[in-house]
């Protein structure tokens, strides 16, 4: 997790663990975030109180509250007084998440590999450790273990930053990564480009242990930007798909390619 100490803004999706019980607002939340991430509702999809009333078993003013979270998170647009709906996706927008995203990203890693120390050094092995033990087998299971490789690939961007002392970096980065994170399961859903995920973790890993910030961060730089080259061309051949009937055969089997 990235820790951004008491003064941190909540990040979506990345806070610890409380005590507490969740409020029936919080589950409706994350319930409802998870679904608009895993694609259960549709880019542009009315979200419709009474529906999501019954799909969730909740009252209509927790619905509204949850909707108004992630209208916060932008995974929602309001419609004035007509309601909420999924948000749109387009490339544009990807492709300025990524661009806004990688300006984030090397920030806190250049921070962290100036200020970091041997606990933090242990955090970024354990967590690319862990990372690995799933893209090894990520490409004989993509979609049974999609869900597990984006929380231990979430660690290990998270503990590359965790020794950035700025709150705010950490949670607007925590932002971008999470919207990122809805078009890679979009994309994912498709056949992808190939591409070798696990060894451009190991250089980032390896030129951070080195304490080589301006290496290690134009590697995050190029890692971050292959994945706008994989969903550019994945979503360009779902339009073209989409404008072409179709001519029978199954969808190919989601590889690595478009993960980051």
């Amino acid at each position: 997790m990235i820790s951004t100490g008491n003064r941190t803004p909540q990040s979506p999706g990345r806070g610890e663990g409380r005590e507490a019980a969740p409020t029936l607002v919080e589950t409706a939340y994350e319930r409802l975030r998870l679904g608009i991430l895993h694609g259960d509702f549709e880019p542009g999809a009315k979200l419709r109180t009474e529906e999501l009333r019954a799909r969730y078993n909740i009252s209509g003013s927790t619905v509204r509250e949850a909707l108004t979270r992630l209208l916060g998170e932008s995974l929602v647009t309001a419609e004035g007084q007509r309601g909420f709906r999924v948000a749109p996706v387009s490339l544009d927008d990807f492709a300025d998440i990524t661009s806004v995203r990688k300006l984030l990203e090397t920030e806190t890693l250049s921070q962290s590999i100036e200020r970091g120390d041997d606990a933090w050094e242990a955090s970024v092995v354990a967590a690319y450790h862990r990372l690995s033990r799933v893209e090894e087998k990520l490409v004989d299971n993509p979609e049974g273990l999609l869900d597990e490789w984006e929380a231990r690939n979430r660690e290990f961007h998270n503990a590359l930053a965790s020794a950035c002392p700025s709150p705010w970096l950490n949670h607007l980065s925590a932002v971008m990564y999470q919207q990122s994170e809805r078009y890679r399961r979009i994309a994912l859903g498709n056949r992808t480009i190939p591409r070798d995920v696990h060894a451009e973790h190991k250089m980032i890993l390896d030129a951070t242990l080195s304490r080589d910030a301006p290496l290690a961060c134009r590697l995050l730089g190029d890692h971050i930007d292959r994945t706008l080259v994989v969903i550019t061309r994945v979503l360009a051949k779902k339009e073209q798909a989409e404008r072409t009937p179709a001519r029978g055969g199954a969808k190919g089997v989601a590889k690595s390619g478009a993960l980051a």
